[in-house]
C-alpha cells in the first residue's frame, strides 16, 4: 500500500540530502538555512510511497511563510508517518522540535545525522539511551554519503503510537484538559491544545474560529502563571531537551577551538568580512571569464560557427531548401540559439563555484557579514540570502523571501531582488566585457554585481521608510554550519540543477524567440527579405531609440534588443546575433563601431537594472498577491536604470571617457 512520509527537521540538518538519497531526486542542497522554501514530493525507491520534504523549522509555531507550510501540512493533510532528522552536534536545540512531533502520537522515526561532526567535537551520543528516553527508534545516518539512510525507509512502522506526554505543570495541564473538552478533541489530539497555548498561529486561527471561548482559558492560565503561556511552554521544552542531552551525550574532551571557528574569525570579521566576500567574487569571475569558461566558450563558438553552420548549409543545399528556409535556420536559429549556447561553459563554471561556496558553508557567513549593512537600511541578514540566491536566478531568489518572517521585510526583499545580477545577464556581460574591457573582464563584471547590491540597499532604505516607522526592528538568527568539503556528486547535481534551466531555455523559449525575432528582422512593410534597417524589428527598436541617445546607445539595434530582453535576458544576445547575422566571436567585433567603452558600460548597467524577465514578473505576482505591487516592482527598475545609465554616461563624458 502506498504511503506518505513527511520529512521534518531543523534547517541545515541534511533533510534535502536524505530526500535526494531516498527518492533519487535532485533537489537543491545548500549548507545553509532556507534551502527548502516549499514542500517537495518525491517517489521513494521501490515505489513504496511518497516522501514529502518540508521546509526546515526550529518550531511548529510558524514565523515565516515557508514555516507555515509545515504546520498546515501536519494539521490538514493526510500522511502515514514522519522521519525527523536530528543534528547530533546540536542535539539540545533539535530536540525541542522532536518533542512536538512526539506529542502528536503519529508513527515517527529519528534519523540522527552528523554523528561524525559530534564525535569530532568530543561528543559521544548513547543511541540506546536516547531511544529509550524518546520511546521511538533512532538510527544513525550520514545523509551526505547515504550511510544508514535505507534503514530508515525499511524500518518505519505505520502503527499508531501513544503520544509522548510532557508534564507542563498543574495549571497548564488543567488548561490543556479544558481546551480538549471545549473543542471536543480526543486525548490523542492533546498536541493541538498544547500548540494552541504555545501560540501556533495556524492552530490558533483553526481553533478560535470554531471555539472562541477557549481564548478565556488561555488568558486565565496566563494570569495564573504571571507570564505568557507560550513562554512557559517553551521553557519547559527547553528544560526537557537539556535533561535529555545531559543523559545521552558524553563529553569525551573539553570543547576546543575548531577549524570552523578559526576560519570564521577571519571571514566574518566586521572589517575584513566584506572585502573578503568581494575578493571571492572577483576570483570567481576571473576564473569564469579568463581561465576556464571563456576558452571553453571559444571552442564551442568555433564549432557552431564552423562545422555546424557549414554542415547545415550543405545539407540544406543537398535537399534543395529555399533561401528562406536556409536563412531561417542559419541566420535565425543557429545565430540566435547559438549566440546563447556558446555561454553554457561559462554558466556551468560560474554555477559550479557558486554551488561550492553554498555547500561549503561560506554563503551562510556572507549573510552574517551583510547583516550590519542590511540593518542600516531596515532589513537584516536573512534578507540577503534571497539576494545571494538571485545571483543564480531571480525566480528562486524571490521565492526564498518566504524565509523572511516579517511581512514588511519580505515585501521589501522582493522589491529589491530583481537588482541582483542573475546568470541570464552573464552572456551580455561576456560579449561586452570581451569587446571593450578584455584586460579587466572580471573587474568590470564584479563592479556590476556590486552596483546591483549597492542600489538594492538604497532602494531598501527608501522602501522601509515608506512602509513602516523607523522604530520597527527585527531579529536575525541564522545557523553557522561547520565548513565541509562538498561531495563531487552533490556538487555536480547542484551545478546541473542551476545550469539546466539555462540550457532548457536555449532549446525552447529562446529557440522560439529567435525564430520570431528573425521573422521581424526579415520582414517589413515592403514584404519579405527587406533590408534590415527597413524591417519591423528596426521600426520597433527605433520607437525608443531617441530616448536612449542620452544614455549613449541610441540605436534601433540596442532598442530592439532591450525590448526583446523582457522575455528573457539571454534574448538580448540572441537579438544582436540575428541583427548582425554573426557568431558570438564576430558579434564582439560588430559592436566596436556602435559602442564605446563608456556607452557599453552604460548599456550593461541598464540591462542589470531595467524590467525583470517575464518569469520573474510571474513569480512576483504569485508571491506578493497584488497586481498593483507587481506592476510597481516590475517597472520602477526601468526608471532607476534610466537615471543610473544617464549618470554613468554623462558624468563619464565630462571626465573625458567618451
Amino acid at each position: 500500500m502506498s504511503q506518505r512520509i513527511a520529512l521534518i527537521g531543523n534547517p541545515n540538518t541534511g533533510k534535502t540530502s536524505l530526500f535526494n538519497r531516498l527518492t533519487g531526486s535532485f533537489a537543491h542542497v545548500g549548507n545553509w538555512a532556507g534551502v527548502t522554501i516549499e514542500q517537495k514530493i518525491g517517489q521513494l525507491h521501490g515505489k513504496v510511497g511518497q516522501l514529502i520534504d518540508l521546509p526546515g523549522v526550529y518550531d511548529l509555531d510558524p514565523l515565516s511563510a515557508d514555516e507555515a507550510i509545515v504546520s498546515r501540512f501536519l494539521l490538514h493533510e493526510p500522511f502515514d508517518g514522519m522521519i525527523n532528522i536530528v543534528d547530533a552536534s546540536q542535539l539540545e536545540r533539535n530536540l525541542q522540535l522532536t518533542l512536538q512531533l512526539l506529542e502528536m502520537g503519529r508513527p515517527l522515526q529519528i534519523g540522527l545525522n552528523m554523528v561524525d561532526v559530534a564525535e569530532s567535537r568530543g561528543m559521544h551520543v548513547h543511541l540506546d539511551k536516547l531511544k529509550t528516553l524518546l520511546q521511538v527508534d533512532v538510527f544513525p545516518i550520514t545523509a551526505r554519503t547515504g550511510d544508514g539512510c535505507d534503514v530508515l525507509l525499511s524500518s518505519i512502522q505505520m502503527e499508531k503510537r501513544q503520544p509522548f506526554e510532557l508534564n507542563y505543570g498543574p495549571e497548564t495541564e488543567e488548561a490543556i484538559a479544558r481546551i480538549i473538552r471545549e473543542v471536543g478533541l480526543s486525548r490523542t489530539d492533546r498536541w493541538i491544545a498544547i500548540q494552541y497555548l504555545a501560540g501556533n498561529r495556524i492552530v490558533v486561527d483553526h481553533l478560535e474560529a470554531s471555539s472562541p471561548d477557549i481564548v478565556a482559558i488561555r488568558k486565565n492560565l496566563e494570569a495564573t502563571l504571571g507570564r505568557f503561556a507560550h513562554a512557559h511552554i517553551t521553557e519547559r521544552r527547553r528544560d526537557w531537551a537539556k535533561q535529555i542531552r545531559h543523559q545521552v551525550i558524553e563529553n569525551q574532551r573539553m570543547q576546543e577551538v575548531t577549524m570552523t571557528d578559526r576560519i570564521d574569525a577571519v571571514v566574518t570579521h566586521p572589517i575584513l568580512g566584506l572585502p573578503i566576500f568581494f575578493g571571492v567574487l572577483y576570483a570567481l569571475f576571473h576564473v569564469t571569464f579568463n581561465w576556464i569558461g571563456a576558452p571553453l566558450s571559444d571552442l564551442l563558438d568555433g564549432l557552431l560557427s564552423g562545422p555546424i553552420t557549414s554542415g547545415t548549409l550543405w545539407i540544406l543545399d543537398a535537399l534543395g531548401a529555399s533561401s528562406f528556409i536556409q536563412a531561417l535556420l542559419v541566420d535565425g536559429v543557429i545565430a540566435g540559439v547559438g549566440g546563447v549556447l556558446v555561454f553554457v561553459p561559462q554558466i556551468f563554471v560560474l554555477f559550479f563555484f557558486i554551488s561550492f561556496l553554498e555547500d561549503s558553508g561560506y554563503m551562510a557567513r556572507v549573510a552574517i557579514v551583510m547583516d550590519r549593512f542590511m540593518q542600516l537600511v531596515g532589513l537584516n541578514g536573512k534578507s540577503f540570502i534571497p539576494m545571494i540566491i538571485g545571483f543564480g536566478c531571480n525566480v528562486p531568489g524571490i521565492m526564498a523571501a518566504r524565509t523572511v518572517e516579517e511581512e514588511r521585510e519580505r515585501l521589501v526583499t522582493i522589491f529589491i531582488s530583481p537588482f541582483m545580477s542573475c546568470s541570464a545577464r552573464l552572456p551580455i556581460y561576456a560579449v561586452f566585457a570581451a569587446s571593450f574591457f578584455s584586460a579587466h573582464q572580471a573587474l568590470v563584471v564584479l563592479s556590476l554585481y556590486m552596483l546591483g547590491i549597492f542600489l538594492a540597499l538604497i532602494a531598501a532604505k527608501l522602501f522601509t521608510k515608506a512602509l513602516a516607522a523607523e522604530d520597527q526592528t527585527s531579529l536575525f538568527i541564522v545557523e553557522q554550519p561547520p565548513y565541509r568539503v562538498p561531495q563531487g556528486l552533490t556538487l555536480w547535481r547542484s551545478t546541473w540543477q542551476k545550469a539546466k534551466g539555462f540550457v532548457r531555455k536555449a532549446g525552447t523559449f529562446i529557440f522560439g524567440g529567435s525564430v520570431f525575432i528573425w521573422l521581424l528582422a526579415y520582414s517589413g512593410p515592403g514584404g519579405f527579405d527587406v533590408p534590415m534597417n527597413d524591417s519591423f524589428l528596426a521600426m520597433i527598436g527605433g520607437a525608443i531609440a531617441t530616448l536612449l541617445i542620452p544614455l549613449g546607445f541610441g540605436t534601433w539595434q540596442a532598442g530592439a534588443s532591450l525590448i526583446t530582453g523582457f522575455l528573457a535576458k539571454e534574448v538580448v544576445v540572441s537579438t544582436m546575433a540575428i541583427i548582425y547575422a554573426v557568431s558570438e566571436s564576430d558579434l564582439s567585433e560588430s559592436l566596436l563601431p556602435i559602442f564605446t567603452p563608456l556607452s557599453a558600460y552604460s548599456f550593461m548597467a541598464f540591462v542589470l537594472l531595467y524590467v525583470p524577465c517575464l518569469a520573474t514578473v510571474a513569480v512576483i505576482r504569485r508571491e506578493v498577491g497584488s497586481a498593483k505591487l507587481t506592476w510597481f516592482t516590475s517597472l520602477y527598475g526601468l526608471g532607476v536604470a534610466y537615471v543610473v545609465s544617464l549618470v554613468i554616461y554623462q558624468v563619464g563624458r565630462l571626465f573625458g571617457f567618451a
